[in-house]
């Protein structure tokens, strides 16, 4: 038997593709809960979230504190109106659709990166970049599910995972991940408090399961992506991410009946196509650490 370091499914793929499924859970249950208002499913996604992750800090025994609070407090902010908007539109368009335009955020973030963190990218890159918007657009004009309002917000979602990826990024040498987790609870269940005073709707019912399964598989994904990044190449085990469109493809036929025509395939395609050649190409010149002149 061959050794497991050496087999494709190395324990990095391994919970790469744990970490992708769990995502795609998480987001089938937030369709599920198509009747409950975002904010309030993000503030229960931050409770059961933050709590197992109360008990994954005290487990590895470190403080809970963190040290550069600013841009902790940031990337909570930024990730927390990226995930109402990808909310909105899981509840709204079909699921493949909407996981689709989620997977224009390594465009925002390689983009921000420029400016934020004073990397290059270059122009084939950009060619990358136009041939993976070039899909959004064919999804939303073949698509008739797909309005411009919710195209829009898609987009939106989109740019601000795109900024929370990089104060993700800036903060890796001086936080643990669990902290930087831990930060993104708080700071959803503080922003979604007080829109409790314009819309409440009691859960009822298989509600409250479904809620408490948003923030398991929501707290799984990130443990999971975590430590796959931290046991392989993260060359390895980014693409695998995109699998998640095959589950969201699947789990969208199979429960909600949402069928595919060609050319919604041909720009899932177009975008999936385009991040992933420009995530491949990014890595093969190194430009984390290559500046150009």
């Amino acid at each position: 038997m061959a050794k497991s370091g050496t087999t494709f499914l190395s324990s990095g793929i391994t919970q790469m593709f744990l970490s992708t499924f769990s995502f795609a859970m998480a987001n089938v249950f937030v369709k599920q809960l198509a009747g409950i208002p975002v904010m309030q499913i993000v503030f229960f996604r931050s409770i059961v979230a933050g709590v197992l992750c109360v008990y994954g800090i005290r487990k590895a025994s470190i403080s809970w504190k963190g040290n550069n609070k600013r841009f902790l407090i940031l990337r909570g902010v930024s990730g927390t109106v990226a995930l109402v908007l990808f909310f909105l539109t899981l509840q709204n368009i079909p699921l493949a659709s909407a996981t689709t335009i989620q997977y224009l955020s390594p465009i925002f973030t390689a983009t921000i990166a420029i400016f934020f963190l004073k990397e290059s990218v270059r122009i084939l890159q950009w060619l990358f970049y136009a041939m993976a918007f070039s899909g959004v657009l064919l999804i939303k004009n073949f698509d008739p599910r797909v309005s411009t309002f919710y195209l829009f917000i898609g987009i939106i979602a989109a740019l601000g995972s795109g900024v929370a990826y990089n104060f993700v990024r800036s903060l890796r040498d001086s936080e643990h991940p669990l902290v930087i987790i831990f930060y993104f609870q708080i700071v959803g269940l503080v922003v979604s408090i007080p829109f409790f005073a314009f819309e409440w709707k009691t859960p009822v019912g298989w509600d409250w399961f479904y809620l408490f399964l948003v923030g398991i598989f929501s707290y799984l994904g990130q443990i999971f992506l975590t430590n796959a990044f931290s046991r392989e190449r993260a060359a390895s085990v980014a693409i695998i991410v995109y699998t998640g469109l095959i589950y969201a493809i699947g789990i969208g036929w199979f429960v909600y009946g949402e069928e595919q025509t060609i050319f919604t395939f041909a720009g899932m395609a177009l975008v999936v196509g385009g991040v992933i050649m420009s995530v491949l190409y990014a890595r093969r010149n190194k430009l984390a650490e290559v500046t150009e002149a």
